[in-house]
């Protein structure tokens, strides 16, 4: 997606057809990939202070995983029922919810809590697939996504088109984060 906020002259034109001369040439890669994953500033100090929680998930990743997760909406709810910024299912959540903020509830619309929720089910997870073959941080991710149950019986990353993405995804956005 290619966005302009302030045009003068023939800018326009010439941003779409350099944009233009970039996807044709095979370029969709690079011009999707040079994009920072931007965190919204409220939240940095979240990150990095739930990322403590699980210091096998760093605060990059963690941070890459929400934006995957809900695009920094706390209000995101998935066809599949879960919800808020960390993407819980309600069950998940009732197991592992955490009261981030310290206001005596866990809220899964408070982002505070979910990023904090978050974190430590991935160290749960961490624990969960410790014996698994392969990347341990790959696992982690994997288990968030399709449930560390399938991650021990595939013996890695299950082989289902969804978790595959999101991991790659999670993965690929971490190394474009700055905190």
């Amino acid at each position: 997606m290619l966005r302009v906020t302030t045009i003068t002259g023939g800018a326009l034109v010439l941003m779409v057809a350099a944009a233009g001369a970039l996807l044709a040439l095979g370029g969709a890669d690079l011009l999707r990939d040079s994009r920072a994953v931007v965190v919204p500033v409220e939240l940095r100090p979240v990150i990095i202070e739930a990322a403590q929680r699980c210091p096998v998930v760093p605060a990059r990743v963690l941070a890459a995983q929400l934006a995957s997760e809900s695009n920094w909406n706390p209000r995101a709810v998935s066809p599949a029922g879960a919800s808020g910024l960390a993407q819980f299912m309600p069950e998940v959540w009732e197991q592992y919810a955490i009261d981030g903020d310290g206001d005596g509830k866990t809220d899964i619309w408070n982002p505070v809590d979910a990023i904090h929720s978050a974190a430590a089910l991935n160290c749960v997870n961490a624990k969960l697939v410790a014996d698994v073959p392969g990347d341990p941080l790959s696992n982690i991710l994997a288990a968030y996504n399709a449930g560390f149950n399938q991650v021990v019986r595939y013996a890695g990353i299950p082989p289902f088109p969804e978790t595959e993405e999101y991991v790659e995804r999670v993965l690929t956005r971490a190394e474009r984060i700055e905190l």
